[in-house]
């Protein structure tokens, strides 16, 4: 089965982006905005059940914390892909990095850059058009992250929580 590890932001955040992911996202109704922690990987239920272990680990070690989103951003040339872009804070790149180590699979594809999606998959006169649009915005976005989502995708392609992780609680 194919998972894939995520922060989900408040419901706010989430509306914001979904303000233009309807639009410009073809992935909208596949997943929920998000911040990917871990690209999507495969595993059968014994190397899960390991890593739901080191999860809940790596959660109970954790504190809530604040990330900010100033602008918009894009991954251009590699990609027509428009995003918030997620301040770096060391506690997230610190959770990024436990999840590419001991037990989970390596499969970083590209450098940890926090973002939230906003646009994938244009076309490139509509992204020049979108990107250019939406740099002008001015974009000041807060959110506290005090959890982050194991999940798996179906076989329509959609993605749904198998399991939430809380910072700080003590789970056995």
């Amino acid at each position: 089965m194919k998972y894939g590890i995520v922060i989900f932001p408040t419901k706010e955040i989430q509306d914001e982006a979904n303000s233009y992911r309807k639009r410009y996202d073809p992935h909208y109704a596949l997943i929920p905005p998000h911040i990917t922690l871990k690209e999507s990987f495969e595993a059968d239920d014994q190397l899960i059940n390991d890593l739901i272990i080191e999860l809940k680990h790596i959660a109970n070690e954790m504190d809530p914390f604040t990330i900010h989103m100033n602008k918009v951003s894009t991954f251009a040339p590699i990609t027509n892909t428009i995003y918030f872009k997620v301040e770096p804070r060391q506690e997230l790149v610190d959770l990024y990095e436990r999840m590419h180590a001991g037990k989970f699979p390596d499969n970083q594809e590209y450098a940890f850059v926090p973002h939230i999606t906003i646009a994938q998959k244009l076309p490139d006169d509509e992204y020049s058009d979108v990107y250019s649009s939406l740099s002008m915005k001015k974009t000041q976005l807060e959110d506290q992250i005090d959890r982050f989502q194991l999940m798996y995708q179906l076989e329509n392609g959609s993605w749904t929580v198998y399991e939430t992780f809380v910072f700080g609680k003590e789970y056995v």
